[in-house]
């Protein structure tokens, strides 16, 4: 008994005030309320722990369990003698995982949940939970405490939770309904004979396991702490292609784009998107020539539509631009963020928490001379001076899951050729092609669309181009082919 208390007072010692109230918060419903609140060191935590039975002389794998949960894994490698790997490799085996999943949604939503979003959680409570609202210092977890001894929160009483998230912040509603889906899902494979008999302990472990693991068939192989993007819908999602090819209507009607090039080459580039996209399994759906007004209104008919079925949106947009815009056939400029945020989980309720792409095919900018048989997509015939980094930053919302890829860097431009399509779709095109059937993630893809487009040369010029990716994604993104 001697070495593994040795052990756990060396665990103890590492253990801050944080990661206690987080290992107390964890074990209810193994020790007593009344005596976890009584409890303010990490030894007696641990005392309470051997006295229910919890952790033994041969078995400390409960306080693993609860270490790997608050992500204090550095005491797992240095005191416990495992790993993040081992760990989660353990907790996929039915029955392993001690943990609720329920109380360890809780502790994943207190883990997400801001400073700002922690007073209004307190303040729309403030009746309920006046104790919470008087102490400055009370933690999200001290409130569900709070909630659950009002009886306003449990297991089986969600209802309230999902009000404040859904006031508060969409993408925690997200959370809490993609708990409740999952084991939902799990708890349909156990017959009643193993509810009666376990309690539904099994379906608990198969959710917990997956909790710990990306959601990929290859999950089991994945070592990183960086989960992957649910990807397994058919079909996953809707491609949304905006194709502009004639600026006969530009030139009619705006005086200053009276040289602007029809994109010869579009079409080439449409046809490679829509290819990759159908065998990443994505519903194509290609607008042509579309105005400013019409590629607000086909943005928004898809912005209404239902994608809760789906796991991911994507749109690519050909056209020409300048900084920070994109322009109609009719030379009208469209706000690239206007596009974007058109899909945050606020706009599009059904795309919270799913990943939303954007790749942006458009000059940003003015001005250089083009090579031999090459065009550019901006404004002018002999303009190639391309984005502003600076630009690109802001037509990202700031809220999670969006990536938006740019074919250009500041002061370099984007080039286009009428037989070959553009650098930029045709690398990205080939590299997903390529990649996605190896289980890359897309920002590996695109690191390897910067370095293949940054060697290209514009002859006799010598003029270069740079992409550039902007993303708010949490998690990896993987278009897993099979």
């Amino acid at each position: 008994m001697e070495f593994p208390r040795r052990r756990l007072l060396m665990v103890s010692e590492e253990l801050g005030e944080g990661d206690l109230a987080a290992l107390k918060f964890l074990s209810r419903g193994h020790i007593p309320m009344r005596k976890l609140e009584a409890i303010q060191k990490a030894q007696d935590f641990f005392e309470a722990l051997q006295e229910k039975g919890m952790i033994e002389e041969e078995n400390l794998f409960f306080l693993m369990e609860l270490l790997y949960r608050i992500r204090r894994i550095d005491l797992l490698e240095s005191h416990l003698n495992t790993s993040r790997e081992k760990m989660e490799r353990e907790l996929q085996i039915p029955g392993r995982a001690k943990v609720s999943p329920y109380r360890y949604l809780l502790f994943q939503l207190s883990e997400e949940i801001t400073e700002y979003e922690l007073k209004s959680f307190k303040f729309l409570l403030g009746q309920e939970l006046p104790k919470c609202r008087l102490i400055p210092q009370a933690t999200m977890l001290d409130v569900f405490t709070e909630m659950e001894k009002r009886g306003i929160l449990g297991e089986d009483n969600l209802s309230v939770l999902k009000r404040l998230c859904e006031e508060i912040d969409i993408s925690l509603l997200k959370t809490v309904e993609e708990y409740e889906l999952k084991l939902g899902e799990e708890e349909m494979v156990v017959t009643e004979a193993q509810r009666s008999s376990t309690g539904g302990t099994e379906a608990h472990a198969r959710y917990l396991a997956s909790s710990v693991a990306p959601d990929s068939p290859d999950s089991q192989n994945e070592s990183s702490e960086v989960q992957a993007y649910k990807m397994t819908s058919r079909p996953r999602g809707v491609c949304l292609i905006l194709n502009n090819h004639s600026f006969a209507k530009a030139r009619e009607r705006v005086p200053e784009l009276k040289n602007m090039k029809d994109r010869t080459g579009t079409d080439i580039d449409a046809g490679a998107l829509k290819r990759v996209f159908s065998k990443l399994h994505f519903t194509i759906a290609e607008h042509r020539d579309l105005t400013a007004e019409e590629i607000r209104e086909t943005v928004n008919i898809y912005r209404c539509k239902d994608h809760k079925d789906k796991d991911c949106f994507v749109c690519c947009i050909l056209s020409h631009g300048k900084k920070g815009m994109i322009y109609g056939v009719d030379g009208q400029e469209v706000p690239i963020r206007e596009l974007t945020t058109s899909f945050t989980g606020q706009n599009c309720y059904s795309l919270a928490g799913k990943p939303k792409v954007f790749f942006v095919q458009a000059c940003q900018g003015d001005a250089c001379q083009e090579g031999v048989n090459i065009e550019t997509d901006s404004k002018e015939p002999d303009d190639s001076v391309e984005t502003d980094a600076r630009f690109q930053l802001e037509c990202i919302p700031t809220e999670a899951d969006f990536l938006l890829g740019m074919a250009t860097l500041q002061d370099y431009v984007s080039y286009r050729s009428p037989c070959h399509g553009t650098w930029y779709i045709q690398a990205l095109c080939h590299h997903l092609e390529h990649s996605c059937p190896r289980g890359e993630d897309i920002l590996t893809i695109l690191t390897a669309v910067n370095r293949e487009v940054s060697k290209k040369t514009c002859q006799p010029n010598s003029r270069k181009q740079m992409p550039q990716p902007t993303f708010t994604l949490r998690k990896k993104l993987i278009f897993y082919v099979n």
